[in-house]
């Protein structure tokens, strides 16, 4: 007996993450290979893609806030005024650079090197020249907003708080200059995380939802191509059957052989009402009628049934997922076995229903592929079951498979 309990699954669809991914027409979008779904990331690992607002040009116009420091520079009201405007120069370069790179992929060696040199530019100017230029604490802060989270960004913001408050009441003397600094700092670093982390979550929870949709129409189709094969493997083994029959019978009882082709004609229609109801979802099958038509497929095939059932009958669920098995079995007996007699048993105990389809033939139960019985083992271990075949201990071939009363209506579909 070879036993077979595990269940097939498809692998996961992964995206590999080579640092290729296109972009958008904006170039700060990652996008799918297809260039139409945004790639899922979450953001906040080392070197991850993240979702975000569709453009980080929006994150651009606060360098408005440095127009004060800019209007210095160009009037000659700063000491120095170079110094002022290559650090004015080189403070907006790094920030483009920072909220770009952001939008594309965060946590890496550049963005904190970039960071870096803000932190050192804004410092030396804001400490320097005071006034207007303690306008760079906001920005900086608003661009270690894109970049980090967690801990990260709290401590960063935190300092960068504390340090625009104390610059500017030592360089203003003014406590409500340090007042509007700090809480400005405070602001721009946080509201800008919250705004880019709320914007990943609607974007995770949209592919999510785009995910699941995907695998409900891969499982609805995973049920329709099992539901097709346990259906017309056993009807069309049955009409070949019968249409054998007929074929042999028709040059010396042409009244049976009617019969055999009437029998066929009733199976055709049964098997396009089943059919419709496989295409629907709605088929439901039964354990008694699918003995009943177990019997009649193997009286066709000149094979012996035997059928005993023993103790309560089993509960909806268990006796249509039984009946599929029974079906899949007796295909397999009268397509590959080349026996004479095959018995089923039914027997139910302790909770549990076990079915025994059991043949005397050559010990082949299965097709080259097997996928009936593997698509069946799947079905009957969504619902807590088992399903074991495999050589009988005195020849032929045996099924059996385990289910409790309580299965899971769900191992149907």
């Amino acid at each position: 007996m070879m036993p077979v309990t595990g269940t097939e699954s498809a692998s996961p669809r992964t995206s590999g993450d080579d640092g290729h991914r296109p972009v958008s027409d904006d170039g700060h979008w990652p996008v799918s290979d297809d260039g139409h779904r945004p790639v899922s990331g979450g953001g906040g690992g080392p070197g991850r893609r993240r979702p975000g607002p569709r453009s980080a040009y929006a994150f651009l116009p606060w360098l408005l806030l440095g127009m004060g420091a800019f209007s210095n520079v160009v009037r000659g009201e700063t000491p120095n005024p170079w110094i002022g405007g290559i650090g004015l120069l080189v403070f907006n370069s790094l920030y483009v650079s920072v909220v770009l790179q952001t939008f594309r992929r965060r946590d890496t060696w550049w963005t904190y090197t970039a960071l870096s040199g803000m932190a050192v530019v804004t410092y030396g100017l804001a400490i320097g020249y005071g006034g207007p230029w303690l306008a760079l604490f906001p920005l900086l802060s608003l661009a270690v907003g894109t970049a980090l989270r967690g801990r990260r960004l709290a401590w960063a913001v935190g300092v960068l708080t504390c340090s625009a408050a104390v610059t500017g009441a030592w360089r203003d003397t003014d406590a409500w200059s340090a007042v509007t600094s700090g809480y400005g700092t405070l602001l721009s670093g946080l509201v800008t995380a919250a705004i880019l982390a709320l914007s990943e979550k609607v974007v995770e929870l949209r592919e999510t939802r785009e995910e699941l949709a995907r695998s409900a129409v891969e499982q609805e189709r995973l049920r329709f191509s099992r539901d097709l094969h346990d259906l017309l493997g056993h009807t069309l083994s049955l009409i070949v059957v019968k249409s054998e029959a007929a074929r042999r019978l028709a040059p010396h009882d042409a009244e049976a052989s009617l019969r055999q082709i009437a029998d066929i004609e009733t199976v055709g229609r049964q098997a396009l009402t089943e059919i419709r109801e496989a295409v629907t979802g709605y088929r439901d099958a039964s354990l008694t009628a699918e003995l009943d038509r177990a019997r009649d497929t193997l009286a066709s095939a000149g094979i012996d049934a035997l059928v005993r059932q023993s103790g309560p009958p089993p509960a909806p669920v268990p006796g249509a997922l039984l009946s599929w098995v029974v079906r899949e079995a007796v295909t397999n007996v009268v397509r590959h076995s080349g026996a004479t007699v095959c018995r089923i048993e039914v027997a139910a105990a302790d909770g549990d229903t076990v079915l025994t389809v059991t043949d005397d033939g050559r010990g082949e139960g299965t097709g080259p592929s097997g996928s009936g019985l593997r698509g069946l083992t799947e079905r009957l271990a969504q619902a807590g079951g088992s399903l074991e075949w495999g050589p009988a201990e005195r020849g032929g071939f045996r099924v059996t498979a385990r289910l409790a009363t309580d299965a899971d209506r769900r191992a149907l579909r």
